[in-house]
């Protein structure tokens, strides 16, 4: 889906972004490894392309956006030492921590590692310190949701490690909006190495970044959050900056760990010069695997009904 007409060229001029404009116009969008994907400028709910935008489907850690921006507008301080309690629920299989139980960490470093390393533990704290508690927060993540007309999203955890924590690529464009006004998440998000120091006992821990493009300056990304499961193959938002203006992507359901910085990738070439670009067969072959299996999915949910 391309959105087109006046109302689209009309937002593109007044952004002064050409690339924008002219991508309104175009027929075709660019060619995805992602099964599903959106774009859209910074701000603005109307897509420039979607592709499956309106889908719901597992989201992986991308939740964690939805987690700190919960945090955040909870005004809770962010220089509060929080404990790493044992969880009240057994962890998933791929919910391993380097961080030790009952040791203490800033809320504001707890919320850091989460957004650029994907720290499911900090994650996890974040929500069992909310007022009211784990279930609390997420009721608060699904009542954030509704706020901003997420109607196709749904939370049951804060971490992503749950497939049933599902939304759509236009949703994520509203979260990812809303989460774009509140200067931490760039300062968060796109940390691209930090040593966080815990407290009783005393240690530190080192974190990387999981997404490639924030080392890289040329893509001035100021939001960041990659999410990998199983069931929702690997995924992506980000907020960069394309023909020099800030553009929300999100990326879901791509098969290979480089799949979405390459997508990425073609959408600002297709954005600059219309160039649609190629995936890899393997890619492709999956897209239409995936598709197919939500097809079935779909046709099952109706004749059950």
């Amino acid at each position: 889906m391309i959105v087109r007409g006046g109302l689209a060229l009309m937002l593109a001029l007044f952004l002064g972004f050409s690339g924008l404009a002219v991508a309104s116009q175009r027929s075709e969008g660019p060619n995805l490894a992602s099964v599903n994907a959106a774009v859209a400028a910074v701000g603005e709910d109307s897509l420039v392309f979607g592709k499956n935008a309106n889908r719901s489907v597992p989201i992986a850690s991308l939740t964690k956006v939805m987690t700190a921006l919960v945090v955040l507008e909870s005004d809770q301080p962010l220089d509060e030492w929080l404990t790493f309690r044992k969880r009240h629920t057994p962890p998933a299989a791929n919910a391993y921590t380097r961080i030790r139980v009952d040791s203490q960490l800033r809320r504001s470093d707890a919320l850091r590692i989460a957004l650029m390393s994907s720290e499911n533990f900090a994650a996890y704290t974040l929500a069992r310190s909310y007022p009211g508690g784990f279930d609390a927060f997420v009721a608060a993540m699904n009542e954030k949701a509704r706020s901003l007309g997420m109607t196709g999203t749904h939370f049951v955890d804060p971490t992503g490690l749950s497939a049933d924590n599902v939304s759509t690529a236009a949703d994520l464009v509203k979260l990812v909006n809303a989460a774009s006004r509140h200067p931490e998440f760039e300062e968060y998000s796109t940390t691209r190495y930090y040593r966080a120091k815990f407290r009783k006992p005393r240690y530190s821990l080192s974190f990387g970044n999981t997404n490639a493009l924030v080392h890289r300056d040329s893509w001035g990304v100021s939001l960041s959050k990659t999410g990998y499961l199983e069931e929702a193959g690997r995924c992506l938002v980000m907020v960069s900056r394309m023909e020099g203006k800030p553009v929300v992507t999100v990326l879901l359901d791509s098969l290979g760990t480089r799949s979405p910085m390459g997508d990425a990738g073609r959408i600002k070439r297709w954005l600059d010069t219309g160039a649609r670009g190629q995936v890899a067969k393997a890619a492709r072959r999956y897209e239409q695997e995936k598709n197919a299996a939500y097809a079935a999915t779909a046709n099952n949910t109706v004749s059950a009904n």
